[in-house]
């Protein structure tokens, strides 16, 4: 610990939206200090003049990860791509904390891991150790966690929905269709033709239709909910916005199911998760309710079909979806009261 006894943390990939969500985040975080900031194509520049919106917050310099001034720290959050992640991982100190925002320890089997990132993982030891991120859902076992696997913004928002429903047998698990929309932040921040301006606005378009890496994230905890292996219809779109996303989940009632029964189960379920609002009849979750901050919405509906239902979930992609999530596991595993600096308000307009 720092000698004023708080925390001393790196981020890893601070130059990416992630990781800057995290640095505002964690400077307003009253028992953490801030003391390395880490982004490789960025090194020996001043946060400020990759995002100006950081100046003037006494921050450190950005370094590179081979300076091993930063491997002293208590925690890291690691906002790297997949593949390098894991990589980076595997050679920090066992005494160090470490919340990983990547996908690379999301996926339990290395087998699964390998055919839908094309790599072999190359930390299969840790990947046995690492407890899944979504914090409502494994606050005891990240409690006492070393590694934590932060979910994809996408598994968060669906899995928010539809793992108390899953678990209480209120929904035919293999009848699941969901339909997701995020904003072009969840992309990343390097240049992609797909992600310009004039490419994105004005316009909503699905892509990698039937073969999202977040699919078998989403299989995976749904499939050990149920206790049988499961496939989704899974489908992501892109919407001309920032930040935010939606996810609209269509679902088969149990016999006997009705809708109140869903919505009772998913008010049960979150009755003491400070962030996750399951809403009354009527009102309708939307991204502008939830942006900027570390809440989720979620409202169940009846569907024209019989027997069916819809479920609406919205949450801001940068916060609970990434970095909101990752601070609210960093508090669970020090031992700090969840909402600790997550208390933001949504901003609206």
């Amino acid at each position: 610990m720092a000698k004023n006894n708080k925390i001393k943390i790196a981020v890893i990939g601070a130059s990416g939206y992630t990781g800057a969500d995290l640095i505002r985040l964690a400077r307003r975080h009253p028992e953490i200090e801030i003391t390395h900031l880490i982004a490789k194509t960025h090194a020996g520049k001043p946060i400020e003049q990759v995002f100006p919106h950081l100046r003037g917050l006494g921050l450190p310099e950005l370094i590179d990860a081979d300076d091993d001034a930063w491997r002293d720290c208590d925690a890291v959050f690691c906002g790297l791509p997949h593949g390098t992640a894991h990589q980076l991982i595997m050679t920090m100190s066992k005494k160090m904390k470490i919340i990983d925002m990547s996908a690379d320890f999301r996926l339990r089997d290395t087998k699964t891991y390998q055919e839908w990132y094309g790599l072999e993982h190359e930390a299969s030891d840790l990947l046995k150790t690492a407890v899944y991120g979504l914090s409502e859902h494994y606050r005891k076992e990240i409690k006492k966690a070393r590694l934590v696997a932060c979910p994809g913004c996408y598994p968060t928002a669906t899995l928010m929905a539809l793992l108390p429903l899953v678990s209480d047998k209120l929904i035919n698990s293999s009848d699941i269709v969901i339909n997701a929309i995020s904003g072009v932040s969840g992309a990343g921040r390097a240049p992609k033709q797909g992600t310009l301006f004039s490419e994105v606005g004005e316009g909503v378009s699905p892509y990698a239709i039937g073969s999202h890496r977040h699919a078998p994230e989403i299989e995976q905890e749904l499939g050990r909910a149920a206790g049988k292996k499961l496939t989704v219809n899974f489908t992501p779109h892109l919407a001309p916005m920032s930040r935010g996303e939606l996810v609209t989940s269509y679902v088969r009632l149990s016999k006997g199911a009705s809708v109140d029964d869903l919505r009772a189960s998913l008010k049960k379920a979150y009755r003491r998760a400070p962030f996750v609002t399951v809403l009354e009849e009527g009102p309708i979750p939307a991204t502008q309710h939830v942006r900027g901050s570390n809440n989720c919405h979620i409202a169940v509906f009846a569907d024209r079909i019989k027997g069916r239902a819809i479920i609406v979930s919205a949450l801001d992609n940068l916060v609970k979806g990434s970095a909101g999530q990752a601070m609210q596991n960093f508090n669970l595993m020090f031992g700090f009261d969840e909402t600790l600096g997550l208390d933001q308000v949504a901003l609206a307009p």
